[in-house]
């Protein structure tokens, strides 16, 4: 697509890239951290200002409550920038797993039918020789049979 196509935009290919979707959510998340610290800035200058304005015949408290909503207000601001900025660090990470989920479903799924073709079609074995039919001249001299001190043949004791 060319850029005076007026359907193209400029985040679909920052979508299509993980890390491009990093960078761009880091920049974004770079950007909010600093209104964060302006508002948290503002948050503390609001307090003091608030609480320090008496209206004549209150008392020591009033100040403070007519101050807390606003408070809050800005404290729920600041939380849920917090929570803002979480999240697009959060999104990142989930998009560069669903890629990486993509390349290993694929490897999981050659792996799946390679495992399901071997099944199908199991290498021959070969059954083992019979050691009671093949005579004398290769008994099974092993640990197999029981023998006594006495009857080692022509094995040597230890």
């Amino acid at each position: 697509m060319n850029s005076t196509d007026p359907t193209h935009s400029p985040l679909r290919d920052v979508a299509q890239n993980p890390e491009a979707t990093a960078r761009y959510l880091a920049d974004v998340q770079r950007v909010l951290l600093d209104i964060g610290k302006n508002l948290e800035t503002l948050a503390i200058e609001t307090q003091v200002h608030l609480r320090d304005t008496h209206v004549e015949g209150d008392r020591w408290y009033h100040a403070r409550l007519r101050a807390l909503p606003v408070e809050r207000a800005l404290g729920n601001v600041l939380k849920n920038l917090k929570n803002l900025t979480e999240g697009l660090e959060k999104s990142a990470y989930k998009r560069r797993a669903h890629d990486e989920a993509v390349v290993n479903t694929v490897r999981e799924r050659k792996e799946k039918e390679l495992e399901k073709q071997r099944k199908k079609n199991p290498p021959q074995l070969q059954a083992a020789p019979d050691p009671h039919q093949q005579g004398a001249h290769s008994r099974n001299i092993g640990y197999g049979e029981p023998t006594s001190i006495y009857d080692l043949g022509n094995r040597e004791s230890a």
